[in-house]
């Protein structure tokens, strides 16, 4: 059940003229989160000063211009690149406050206890909201009292008269509304595979849904743990290369015919050795070349 919040996609397409024309003048989207704050602000003082039924108009206008720059500022910097973080900050913390500020302008209508046990519970859906965001749930947003419930009973308020009722109802239908996300959340938690599974839808339905943005670093991260999941198929083994043995040509042995090595002791060697079989390897001795001189004379 998502209550007036299901309305919202219906209120984007009025606005989306208007978007054009804000885009087209370059109108930063911060500006417009600091005008709804100045919408919330313009509100409480009229809900706090006017008389109940002369209230009942400016409430309206005032509280409808706030929901619609609450709408307009993430859609204006999705549509024209200018999403930041600090514009994502930006954006929670004029949201809680434009809430707040609404409560405030009770304060001379309702006791002051009242006020404040419903300007806490009027806080609770968002920052269980907020907590199923950075545990990586999707934004849970609308039923039963949301943020465009409370602005609808503010002019009930308003127009009537009945500041105490009407208190009342906000600060229990607003802890009823933490409750039942806060429950929604710890399911969505607890499904198998939840830590995986809901990185992506979380950044996609805080885009698309609320209208409001997320880094990109949630979706590279909830990506990145995708695809470290996914069994990557090993290329195959490499054939072994074949290889070709080389023949080492045989280390020729010594033979007989082989003449021995030459003995080198600085003497003549016989004449004899002229072939290629030695027949003198005795070195000659001075009596055995005047033997020779002496034949050959």
């Amino acid at each position: 059940m998502n209550g007036l919040y299901a309305l919202k996609p219906w209120y984007a397409d009025r606005l989306s003229g208007l978007r054009r024309a804000l885009a087209a003048r370059q109108v930063s989207p911060d500006t417009l989160t600091a005008a709804g704050v100045g919408c919330a602000a313009g509100a409480a003082a009229a809900l706090a000063w006017l008389p109940a039924p002369l209230a009942a108009l400016p409430v309206a206008v005032l509280l409808a211009a706030r929901l619609a720059f609450a709408n307009l500022d993430g859609a204006l910097a999705r549509d024209t690149g200018r999403t930041t973080r600090r514009g994502a900050l930006l954006n929670e913390l004029g949201d809680r406050a434009a809430d707040l500020l609404v409560i405030a302008g009770f304060l001379p209508l309702a006791p002051l206890w009242l006020v404040a046990v419903a300007a806490f519970a009027s806080t609770l859906p968002s920052w269980i909201s907020l907590a199923g965001a950075a545990a990586d749930a999707p934004r849970r947003n609308g039923s039963p009292v949301g943020k465009t419930e409370r602005c609808l009973l503010a002019v009930v308020a308003a127009a009537s008269g009945w500041a105490v009722p009407v208190l009342a109802v906000v600060a229990a239908g607003s802890a009823v509304t933490a409750v039942l996300r806060a429950v929604w959340v710890w399911r969505v938690l607890g499904r198998p595979g939840a830590d995986v599974a809901t990185g992506k839808a979380a950044a996609t339905e805080k885009a698309e849904v609320t209208g409001e943005v997320v880094p990109a670093v949630a979706t590279e991260t909830a990506e990145a743990t995708e695809t470290a999941q996914v069994p990557v198929a090993e290329p195959p083994a490499p054939a072994p290369a074949r290889t070709t043995a080389t023949r080492r040509r045989p280390t020729p042995s010594p033979t007989l015919n082989s003449p021995p090595p030459r003995p080198d002791r600085g003497l003549p060697l016989d004449p004899g050795e002229v072939s290629g079989s030695i027949t003198h390897t005795r070195p000659q001795s001075p009596a055995d070349r005047g033997t020779q001189l002496r034949g050959t004379r």
